[in-house]
């Protein structure tokens, strides 16, 4: 539902001037202001192992499932200066994406 509809979401949070979090760096290549979550190809490539696993023999019942560790922050600056929101200098040292 969400991912549907993600511009429409973004496009709301920015008429509202809404400082919205994202789990998704679609919603802030989209319009949304920041995005904080796991890497979706890191956890793509851990789902290829449990495959790989499975292929080989495992039994999914005695696979251990692993928290994802890496994850992805994106900031739009160009929704932070329409909303009035100013983004601290190391907040946007540490970001993987910025969108100007």
């Amino acid at each position: 539902m969400f991912s549907s509809n993600l511009e429409r979401i973004a496009e709301l949070t920015l008429k509202y001037r809404l400082p919205a979090i994202y789990d998704r760096s679609a919603f802030v290549e989209a319009g949304g202001l920041l995005s904080y979550g796991a890497n979706l190809a890191e956890l793509s490539r851990r789902a290829a192992e449990y495959v790989d696993q499975i292929f080989k023999g495992a039994k999914p019942e005695d696979l251990t499932l692993v928290q994802p560790t890496k994850f992805d922050l994106s900031i739009n600056l160009k929704t932070a200066q329409q909303i009035g929101v100013t983004i601290p200098p190391n907040l946007l040292a540490r970001a993987d994406q910025i969108m100007k």
